[in-house]
């Protein structure tokens, strides 16, 4: 455990943001799954709107650091692929 005002304070700021970062990641995931859904389905219509809204979610998950940007445009390129096909 913490001893000093400082280090305390940083376990309650990083507890914070980890809560934080979780809920993007689920968000982002939760998105995600409804385009594969979509393409399993092969409803073309639905996953296209599905896509893009999760390019907006990888996006924004991207711009806040919760993961890398290549990452970011590496998943929408492949989700984008998939869709493509359909």
């Amino acid at each position: 455990m913490p001893h000093s005002t400082s280090a305390k304070k940083t376990v309650r700021k990083s507890e914070e943001a980890r809560l934080a970062n979780k809920a993007i990641k689920s968000s982002m995931r939760s998105q995600v799954k409804k385009v594969h859904e979509a393409v399993a389905a092969g409803d073309k219509d639905k996953a296209q709107a599905e896509m893009k809204l999760a390019a907006k979610k990888l996006d924004k998950a991207a711009k806040k650091n919760v993961i890398h940007k290549n990452q970011a445009s590496r998943r929408k390129s492949r989700l984008q692929k998939t869709v493509d096909k359909l």
